[in-house]
């Protein structure tokens, strides 16, 4: 009797056990990562000091304090005609970095008129050093790594840009 009521406990607890890691197994959901896909939001050109035009780009807009500390972070990639405009309220030194970013980046520092003012080129992915406007500046975008030496940008040369709806 003692036998058969440990026997009986025993495939009681078995079975409670078996029921719940099935019931735990059903209940698991496939967490998928989020892709954050580029999404247009503007349309940048960027010019020389005597007002050539050198490239026209697509832009996102980060103009909040979330999309400007969230930035190009957890993306895979960026075209080559696509960039992001950083639009700070007030100009200032500014200094970013690269953390969660998974590509190279150059990063252009431009002041309140509109102007380049300096460069942090070839910024490298999940970095967490510092990179300085080393000047004031109000505006930065962001483009492919290696693109600010290509396209021949220099301190002086401009950009215009506008938001599209």
């Amino acid at each position: 009797m003692k036998k058969n009521i440990v026997t009986l406990i025993t495939i009681v607890i078995l079975g409670v056990f078996n029921f719940q890691f099935q019931s735990c197994k059903e209940d698991q959901k496939i967490i998928k990562p989020v892709v954050v896909e580029f999404k247009k939001e503007g349309e940048l050109i960027l010019k020389t000091a005597n007002d050539s035009i050198i490239k026209n780009l697509d832009i996102e807009i980060a103009d909040d304090e979330y999309q400007t500390q969230t930035g190009l972070m957890y993306r895979d990639s960026m075209e080559q005609n696509q960039g992001m405009l950083f639009i700070f309220p007030v100009e200032d030194l500014l200094g970013f970095y690269m953390k969660n970013t998974k590509f190279a980046l150059d990063i252009i520092y431009i002041d309140s008129d509109k102007k380049i003012v300096s460069f942090q080129k070839n910024a490298q992915p999940y970095s967490e050093d510092s990179l300085p406007s080393n000047v004031p500046a109000k505006y930065v975008l962001e483009v492919n790594a290696g693109l600010a030496d290509a396209w021949q940008l220099k301190v002086g040369d401009k950009i215009e840009y506008k938001k599209i709806d």
